[in-house]
């Protein structure tokens, strides 16, 4: 097959992310107008800005995916990032490395208690996580009262630029800057091993019918708990990535929840589970972290802008549910 039939074909498979990157590349055209001194160092601060918000929209991907939803996310994030503050505080720069092995592990316990409490109560999740959400801010104000501690210099480092490539022009390299480089890496290393792994399909088979996949073999009480694990892993990340941009840790939780809801909708992930993967969300937060910035550039009132944009998030969610609710009753 040759290669622009090949490039057909992904597009078709993919149409919906393919369209947000075009929605995308729209707004970046229309931010040019409207500034037309955007530019690299500007994209670089977009990026920046989105980090946090695409890690939360990626624990809340496979967690979805698997016909759930997490809303303690935020509260993980937060507790991670005052645990990765309070250990590295003082600390040498080689113990950083133990303390991200340490965070991310307790990312990944933190979901796996979620989706335990889900599959042995048998309490609606939204109930569960909601619930969890209040105990694991209790416990990151435990772990520091106000925010403070301290980063790493060289996990600090790591968002900060933009990355050099040998031979490769200035006026290109600019325009990849260090914190979309993270993102993807940090996401591709753990998602596309465990979306080609037998774990994956089940996260994806369960999402669609949990019933059919339990009467095909699927342990499905295992895959809930692996994917709420999963998705505790990724809030770990941007919990590190909160102490990483900020120097410090804060134990209240970010706007992060209905964010990540709306970016994993908008992205293409069906509310009932099933269908979708982490390219479109991640997109979909560049493009509502880009939508913000152009209400500031056309200077609305910051007040006005939040209020759209949480107007544009509760509109993406409720189109969502209406069309997961078509899709159980067809």
């Amino acid at each position: 097959m040759s290669a622009p039939a090949t490039m057909i074909r992904i597009v078709r498979r993919n149409g919906w992310v393919t369209g947000l990157f075009v929605m995308f590349a729209l707004l970046l055209v229309f931010t040019r107008i409207i500034q037309p001194d955007y530019g690299a160092a500007a994209f670089g601060s977009l990026a920046l800005a989105a980090l946090p918000f695409a890690f939360a929209a990626a624990a809340q991907t496979p967690v979805i995916i698997a016909g759930g939803i997490d809303l303690s996310i935020a509260s993980m994030m937060a507790l991670t990032s005052v645990t990765a503050a309070s250990l590295m505080d003082g600390a040498s720069e080689e113990f950083a490395i133990l303390v991200v092995l340490i965070v991310l592990v307790l990312g990944l316990v933190l979901g796996a208690i979620n989706g335990i409490l889900i599959v042995i109560t048998r309490v609606p999740d939204i109930v569960v996580t909601l619930a969890m959400l209040f105990v694991w801010e209790g416990t990151a104000l435990l772990v520091l009262k106000a925010p403070g501690g301290a980063a790493a210099d060289w996990l600090k480092a790591l968002i900060i630029g933009t990355v050099a490539i040998p031979g490769v022009p200035t006026g290109i390299t600019d325009w990849i800057p260090k914190a979309l480089v993270l993102v993807i890496v940090c996401l591709g290393v753990v998602w596309i091993p465990v979306r080609r792994s037998r774990l994956g399909l089940s996260i994806y088979a369960i999402g669609s019918d949990s019933l059919a996949a339990f009467r095909s073999g699927v342990p499905v009480n295992r895959t809930r708990v692996a994917a709420y694990a999963l998705g505790g892993l990724f809030a770990a990340m941007g919990g590190l990535v909160l102490t990483m941009s900020t120097g410090i840790g804060a134990p209240i939780p970010g706007p992060y929840l209905l964010a990540s809801v709306a970016a994993v909708v908008l992205g293409g992930v069906t509310l009932g589970g099933g269908v979708g993967g982490l390219v479109g969300p991640i997109v979909a937060v560049f493009i509502l972290r880009l939508v913000r910035s152009d209400l500031t550039f056309l200077s609305v009132d910051p007040n006005v802008a939040t209020i759209v944009e949480g107007t544009i998030m509760v509109v993406v969610v409720m189109l969502g549910a209406l069309v997961a609710m078509r899709g159980r009753t067809t």
